[in-house]
């Protein structure tokens, strides 16, 4: 079942820059670690706040999605990266769904 990864991330409204040096960055490791391609918007009207990214993944399985993270959460490099961007992203939830026919 392919599933699509949505994450919503809240930015601190003065780190637009910053978000794409470190973006920059995870392209690299995300592609050594077997990530698909990602798509990034930035909100213009909705019911978040203006300074809201919305980053989506498509997975060819959970499994491959779940195996994926578990590499990337124990890989040094990406860990640098995901705990770096605390003071860049202030708030982030995931969802998960499943592609209809």
């Amino acid at each position: 079942m392919i599933v699509v990864l949505r994450q919503i991330q809240q930015i601190y409204a003065d780190k637009w820059v910053e978000l794409e040096a470190i973006d920059k960055k995870y392209n690299v490791v995300e592609v050594r670690l077997g990530f698909p391609p990602k798509k990034r918007y930035k909100l213009l009207s909705g019911r978040d706040e203006v300074n809201t990214l919305i980053v989506e993944t498509q997975w060819p399985s959970m499994a491959n999605l779940e195996s994926t993270y578990e590499k990337a959460l124990a890989d040094p490099e990406y860990q640098v990266l995901f705990y770096g961007s605390s003071s860049i992203i202030k708030s982030i939830h995931w969802e998960l769904y499943s592609v209809l026919p």
